[in-house]
């Protein structure tokens, strides 16, 4: 079970970490100018997670570990594809945030609803992970596939989340103190 205890660990911080972003994102909606630069460095941590993530993701899925268990084909497919469509909608905020740090030209109101968008799909996948894949996972992966998806998991996210903890005490502080998923 300690495959679960990762995924739901990563899982709490990155719905964590999407609190702090909609705080922002209300900070935006109320005509105010966040950090765009504290905004960078959570994109970046979820784009490094996300890359580091899709790969392994991909490779369960792949390589048939939920294929023959019941429903297992079409929560895989479902789950790639929202993973993937998340994916890219935080690339195209990535995009644009660079564009903002670079003083270009940017209509807010189009990134105010972008940023919305993006905070949407990713609760989104957030709650079918919690409401659909864990579930299906604890039910039907052994303990040797378990082991096997544990391993492919990326090592960096606790070493990325300790860089944003230096970096960003503030914003550390107000992760810390988000709400867990699973409260």
């Amino acid at each position: 079970m300690a495959t679960l205890n990762k995924l739901r660990r990563d899982h709490g911080n990155m719905a964590r970490l999407l609190y702090v972003l909609s705080l922002r994102h209300t900070t935006l909606e109320e005509g105010e100018r966040p950090d765009f630069r504290q905004i960078r460095e959570i994109v970046d941590y979820i784009l490094d997670y996300m890359d580091g993530f899709l790969k392994p993701l991909e490779r369960l899925y792949s390589e048939n570990l939920l294929s023959g268990k019941p429903d297992g084909e079409a929560l895989s497919r479902r789950m790639t594809e929202d993973y993937q469509a998340l994916h890219k909608r935080l690339k195209l905020l990535s995009e644009t945030l660079d564009m903002i740090l670079m003083d270009a030209v940017v209509p807010m109101e189009r990134f105010i609803d972008d940023f919305k968008a993006y905070l949407d799909a990713h609760q989104g996948y957030l709650k079918a992970e919690r409401e659909k894949l864990f579930p299906f996972l604890r039910l039907y992966l052994t303990e040797a596939e378990q082991q096997e998806l544990l391993e492919m998991l990326p090592d960096s996210a606790q070493s990325n989340l300790s860089r944003l903890r230096e970096d960003y005490p503030e914003l550390y502080a107000e992760f810390k103190d988000a709400p867990s998923p699973f409260a």
